[in-house]
């Protein structure tokens, strides 16, 4: 375990609204903040004290940031880790690129979770045309057919109603290495968010019901329906399980289904999670805060509830234009990242509002 003292540089590799978040809760414990970032307007730069606009895949400017901070994060999961690889050779780098790498691969990740005690939805493998027909026939209908990398928020996935759209989903995927999900017959999505630190110990925050439309989270409630709290304790276990075999640092995050069966396994993220976003206001330390903690071998912060609970709304879009009214309104507590165009689907910011005791 190796602490780094504040006034050390932690390094954020993506500059998006999660590497400005960061970058403010570790400016706050007394760190200064290098992000990396290929745009140079990215929202992350605006609040840091250095930014480096270099492509991910720039192998000299990689090396040149990995020397020049003391430990290292990234902010998204849509780097390849082969890049990263060559910052890790310079400098820590959490969490981990084990878990990185898993993550960026569907097979991959439903494989770990279900060695780990997990409850993947029924899937198959897609490489070919013919192979989604024999993976139809294997996994049933309703389905939908993901990429096996570098998808999120709804991008790179198309539903399948039954086998005659076959086509048209293979087609939409610019048919891509895949695999075919079977549809979950689910009354709520929820998410764990765990932070495990170099010396292996964890903390949770209280589980999130979450609400997604077209793919993109709109709503993070805690705490979460009855239902969902029931299979709050066998989804933290599991979160658990996957932290230690993967020796993890850092806030990680696993969304779930909550089934008339259980919780069933969806995805993970090597990083803080836009579900996480309430802790800000509604925890007692944020996960942003833990984060840098953990990965600087700081303790960790308490997790616990300030207040009865909370509800998180994306700002998406458009719906950012109506900052003044969310500023007016009594205990509305609004982030807004500083992005430029306001495009649909676009995360612009967000709003907490909390419930009192």
């Amino acid at each position: 375990m190796k602490t780094i003292p504040p006034g050390s540089t932690v390094g954020i590799i993506g500059g998006g609204q999660l590497g400005r978040m960061l970058a403010m809760a570790a400016a706050q414990l007394g760190y200064r903040v290098h992000v990396l970032d290929p745009d140079v307007q990215c929202c992350a730069g605006e609040v840091a004290a250095k930014l480096t606009v270099a492509d991910y895949a720039d192998g000299a400017a990689l090396a040149t940031f990995a020397d020049s901070v003391d430990v290292a994060t990234y902010e998204f999961e849509n780097i390849d880790a082969a890049y990263l690889d060559i910052a890790a050779a310079r400098v820590p780098v959490f969490p981990p690129l084990s878990a990185l790498r898993i993550s960026q691969d569907r097979i991959a990740e439903k494989v770990f979770a279900a060695q780990h005690g997990g409850t993947p939805a029924a899937w198959a493998s897609v490489a070919t045309a013919t192979g989604l027909e024999g993976a139809i026939s294997a996994v049933g209908m309703p389905a939908i057919l993901k990429t096996t990398r570098f998808g999120y928020d709804g991008k790179g996935q198309a539903r399948l109603a039954s086998a005659a759209e076959a086509h048209a989903a293979w087609t939409a995927i610019d048919r891509a290495p895949a695999i075919l999900e079977a549809m979950v017959t689910f009354d709520y999505e929820f998410s764990i968010l765990i932070v495990r630190g170099q010396d292996g110990t964890t903390a949770v925050w209280e589980a999130a019901e979450n609400v997604h439309h077209d793919g993109v989270l709109t709503t993070s409630v805690v705490p979460s329906h009855p239902r969902v709290t029931a299979q709050v304790p066998q989804a933290r276990a599991l979160a658990a399980r996957i932290a230690d075999a993967l020796n993890y640092v850092g806030v990680l995050a696993i969304e779930f289904f909550a089934s008339a069966d259980g919780p069933v396994f969806n995805e993970m993220a090597p990083r803080v999670h836009n579900s996480g976003h309430w802790t800000t206001e509604g925890s007692t330390t944020s996960q942003f805060e833990n984060h840098i903690r953990a990965i600087c071998g700081l303790p960790l912060g308490d997790t616990s509830l300030v207040t009865e609970g909370a509800v998180m709304t994306n700002l998406i879009g458009p719906d950012v234009n109506d900052w003044l009214s969310l500023m007016s309104e009594a205990g509305a507590h609004v982030h807004l990242y500083g992005k430029g165009e306001a495009r649909p689907g676009r995360k612009m910011g967000h709003v907490t509002r909390l419930t009192k005791f």
